[in-house]
């Protein structure tokens, strides 16, 4: 019986360890995006961090990275910046597969 335990716990502790990895990827990734987006918008310095600040906070409307997509893609619109959904769908999926790998090296 306390073999089940241990491995229950074994589970347990792997798939909090992988949320927390998922998490941390995904911050990073929206700071990232943040960070390119801002400079679409003409955005630098402490502005460009600030605006990637929001994005990453607007991650926490609801699950899932629409509400991630929505705010750029209407700050894009409200800005007049040129870039088309399947352009910033794919920058998000290339930052997202650069920030499992930095994730994963630290």
């Amino acid at each position: 019986m306390a073999s089940m335990d241990d491995r229950k716990k074994a589970f347990e502790n792997k798939f909090a360890h992988d949320e927390e990895l998922k998490f941390r990827a995904m911050a990073r990734r929206n700071k990232m995006l943040g960070l390119w987006a801002a400079e679409k918008l003409g955005k630098t310095g402490e502005a460009a961090e600030a605006y990637a600040k929001e994005v990453i906070n607007s991650d926490f409307e609801e699950a899932g990275d629409h509400d991630v997509f929505r705010k750029v893609r209407k700050d894009f619109d409200d800005a007049g910046v040129d870039q088309s959904d399947h352009q910033i769908r794919r920058t998000m999926d290339e930052l997202l597969d650069q920030a499992i790998e930095q994730v994963r090296k630290s």
